[in-house]
């Protein structure tokens, strides 16, 4: 597993001193105004030792929210709370990027005052917001050319305050079934004008915002995660494969940090993707590509001595295991993951 450890640089300008990344993982443990907590200061700080963390997905503004608890990026207090966080994984001899986020379609009025929910088009979700069940989706307002235009200068602007808040770069969260993925998907966009109907329409607005990033911050600090299978809060339509071999290809012509596979199961196939997520993305992208999908180091170092993907992210192993990379470097047993580790940081 000694590829594991070996040193790596991001597009040339960022190292990172090995090849394990924390997977973003929210645990809602922000304080009510979405600030982060001296809890969270410990709990990044614990794992410096990976190559690098990406941070719990952060949203870039009010009307982003759809689980309670998660912090944000957009005031003065906020960034003043990321700050302590970037501070003392620095100290610890890390690297850290903050995962930008925009829940789209699966945001609640609950937590904004009662505004419209955001969303591709009028498409709802069925079900309620995880933690606070009592709380059912609404059906969506379809964004105006205008909105997106603001949005595409929310994502740019949180960057810029990613950067004042200590963090090296940032991961745009472009998966999972979320604002960014909602464009992304037939099940989700329906819609007939320059954003919706075909790939290039419905890859304008992602790629707006990684451009609007990119400019706002550099190439070199700029990353990307996406999920071309859908799986959460999406139904599979074989047409999405146009699209996202659409997308990749523009995203192969820019130098971003790397594209992290959005998925969490590996073992998971699509046919209409021709295999799974990891397998598709390999085959349209040759730059930096971050694999995840419940990786043992046994197994994750195997996928990167055969170029399956370069980087490999961990999620619950390290929420169990703060030592994670000490624990594998020396040959011990880890911790095994148990869903009560989520009820605390740890």
């Amino acid at each position: 597993m000694e590829n594991l450890f070996q040193p790596v640089e991001l597009n040339g300008s960022i190292t990172l001193k090995n090849r394990i990344l924390m997977a973003p993982l929210t645990r809602c443990m922000a304080d009510d105004a979405l600030v982060p907590t001296q809890a969270m200061v410990d709990y990044y700080a614990r794992r410096a030792d990976t190559g690098l963390i990406i941070s719990e997905a952060t949203i870039i503004r009010p009307d982003g929210q759809g689980y309670p608890n998660t912090p944000g990026l957009y005031t003065p207090e906020q960034i003043a709370g990321w700050r302590k966080v970037t501070d003392k994984v620095h100290d610890n001899g890390g690297k850290i990027f903050a995962q930008l986020w925009h829940t789209g379609r699966v945001a609640h009025p609950h937590f904004f005052g009662g505004e419209d929910v955001l969303a591709p088009s009028a498409l709802g979700v069925e079900g309620s917001v995880p933690r606070m069940r009592e709380l059912n989706y609404v059906v969506p307002k379809a964004v105006t050319r205008e909105e997106i235009e603001e949005l595409v200068a929310d994502y740019a602007q949180a960057a810029i305050n990613a950067l004042e808040a200590g963090f090296d770069g940032v991961e745009i969260h472009g998966a999972n079934g979320y604002l960014i993925d909602q464009f992304l998907h037939f099940s989700s966009n329906v819609r007939e004008d320059e954003f919706g109907g075909h790939a290039e329409n419905m890859a304008r607005f992602p790629l707006a915002v990684v451009d609007a990033v990119v400019e706002a911050i550099g190439e070199d600090r700029t990353a990307l995660r996406l999920s071309p299978g859908a799986y959460f809060n999406m139904t599979p339509d074989a047409r999405d494969r146009d699209v996202f071999d659409y997308l990749l290809a523009e995203l192969e012509k820019r130098h971003l940090a790397y594209l992290h596979v959005g998925i969490f199961d590996d073992n998971m196939a699509f046919d209409y993707l021709g295999g799974t997520v990891s397998q598709y993305m390999r085959a349209h992208y040759s730059q930096t590509l971050v694999g995840v999908g419940g990786f043992t180091p046994e197994t994750g170092s195997q996928a990167v001595s055969e170029g399956k993907f370069d980087l490999l992210a961990i999620g619950r192993p390290l929420i169990a295991n703060p030592d994670y990379v000490a624990k594998v470097k020396a040959g011990e047993a880890l911790v095994e993951y148990s869903d009560t580790m989520l009820a605390e940081l740890v």
